[in-house]
């Protein structure tokens, strides 16, 4: 019961991550654009492109974990999206570039630290570690894919006889 429990808890907080970071590149494309390009990894003809699609995607992993559908492989991607994200950063501080990751909307340039990036690497990894409780045990009470669902029951508790 509690492998459930923790399962419902990682699929909707990791749900969470995902809606929010993508509404809020949605809602500035702009500076979306601008943290894709400060990361100086993409050719300019891609960034906008990757700048455009990538809150979309993120909400699309939102909702799917969010309404519980194909929880394993949701949390499949969610976990290569995190790190390839986890990479990028480590990318960016080996090349002693100074940005702020626009993981959460904002980005670009930025006065930041190794504990800055040591942060973010971190949090990351716990985004990840949601992702891979997931694929292991996707299951999980109120999902709606029929390999995802699990039922939220405490087991009968035995009665004394009389």
């Amino acid at each position: 019961m509690w492998i459930r429990i923790v399962s419902l808890v990682a699929r909707v907080s990791l749900a969470a991550v995902w809606l929010v970071s993508g509404a809020l590149k949605v809602a500035d494309p702009a500076q979306t654009t601008i943290a894709v390009r400060a990361y100086q990894l993409l050719p300019e003809e891609l960034v906008r492109p990757v700048a455009n699609a990538l809150p979309f995607f993120e909400i699309a992993l939102g909702l799917l974990l969010l309404i519980g559908l194909a929880v394993r492989a949701t949390a499949a991607v969610s976990a290569a999206l995190l790190l390839v994200l986890v990479g990028v950063i480590i990318s960016v501080w080996a090349r002693g570039l100074s940005i702020d990751c626009g993981c959460f909307g904002g980005g670009g340039a930025a006065d930041v630290d190794g504990w800055d990036y040591t942060k973010e690497i971190l949090r990351d990894l716990g985004f990840l570690a949601l992702a891979a409780w997931l694929v292991v045990f996707p299951r999980t009470p109120f999902a709606l894919g029929l390999g995802s669902r699990a039922p939220f029951s405490v087991a009968p508790q035995p009665t004394m006889a009389e």
